[in-house]
């Protein structure tokens, strides 16, 4: 009975810390922090070999084309906001857009907005040393690339780290109740896929299939990319700027993640709404950025100091 009991609760906390990420708080927590706990991480998990559900749903124009576009504006939006807006005050923005693009940069399945902001703001201060939660020079590329995101230790929101950001209440509600915004996208993918098969037939799509092409692959592309800089941006790359850490600029990188991959760029001025330095870096978050501008929806975007 008891051990029916004890598997019970477990089962309802877990389910609890999927709902919300702040149900178990307890920052005097002594658990080893490196303990890996695939439990609690097992949909990102599953979500790998989902994809190869390609092989039964096929592909059509339409999938991949949403699979793209949910790629770029997701990634823009954890680029522009969640990096450089919300980690780095690059720029300054409304309240209502802060908490949109927020919103779709939750929908990434990349945590929420103040996790995010707190582990970065981490690295940044203890770039490459001792403390920083995922140098590749510390723990290795797949600790640095996916190994801290499953661990213990970094599994709560560092609140210390971003008390500027508590202030909102909406982007706290956020935070907590991350989850839910990408099964939100997830299921809104099925149903639109499902309308487009029964209505317009010659599209030659389904719920299942923009399900795996608009969910499952773009989300995976979405972290993997991401996850490289931590990875690779500290390894491989040209160096031009002394920052007194490993950053490297990487051209692929920058395309994949548009403009993040000028790493030593970014550690050598954190503060700018611009990595791609020179005019041929590419930095297409920076071109989204700039646009904005000149529509009023962003403003007083920070230049790179002289070099």
């Amino acid at each position: 009975m008891n051990i029916k009991r004890s598997s019970w609760s477990r089962v309802t906390s877990l389910s609890l810390r999927w709902l919300d990420s702040w149900s178990d708080y307890d920052p005097s927590d002594k658990t080893n922090k490196h303990k890996l706990e695939y439990l609690r991480i097992l949909p990102f998990i599953l979500i790998h070999p989902a994809c190869l559900a390609v092989y039964w749903v096929g592909y059509s124009s339409v999938a991949i084309g949403i699979a793209g576009v949910l790629y770029v504006i997701r990634m823009f939006a954890i680029t522009a906001f969640y990096h450089r807006y919300l980690s780095h005050k690059a720029f300054k923005t409304s309240r209502t857009m802060q908490l949109a693009f927020s919103f779709i940069a939750v929908s990434s399945g990349q945590k929420g907005p103040l996790w995010w902001v707190s582990y970065h703001r981490l690295h940044h201060q203890y770039s490459d040393q001792d403390s920083d939660i995922h140098s590749p020079f510390q723990r290795g590329f797949w600790w640095s690339h996916i190994g801290w995101v499953m661990a213990h230790g970094n599994d709560k929101t560092r609140l210390p780290m971003v008390k500027d950001l508590q202030r909102f209440p909406e982007l706290v509600l956020l935070d907590r109740f991350h989850a839910l915004i990408p099964l939100a996208l997830a299921i809104g993918l099925y149903m639109v896929g499902e309308w487009l098969n029964a209505s317009y037939p010659h599209l030659q799509t389904s719920g299942w299939q923009l399900l795996v092409w608009g969910f499952f692959i773009s989300t995976v592309l979405l972290f993997h990319a991401t996850a490289c800089i931590n990875a690779l941006a500290h390894r491989y790359g040209s160096q031009p700027y002394e920052t007194g850490d490993n950053s490297r600029n990487n051209v692929w990188l920058a395309i994949l993640t548009l403009g993040e991959g000028w790493h030593n760029n970014h550690h050598y001025c954190p503060n700018s709404a611009r990595q791609g330095i020179k005019w041929f870096q590419l930095d297409i978050t920076w071109y989204g950025l700039k646009i904005m501008s000149w529509m009023g929806l962003v403003w007083d975007l920070k230049p790179v100091r002289k070099v």
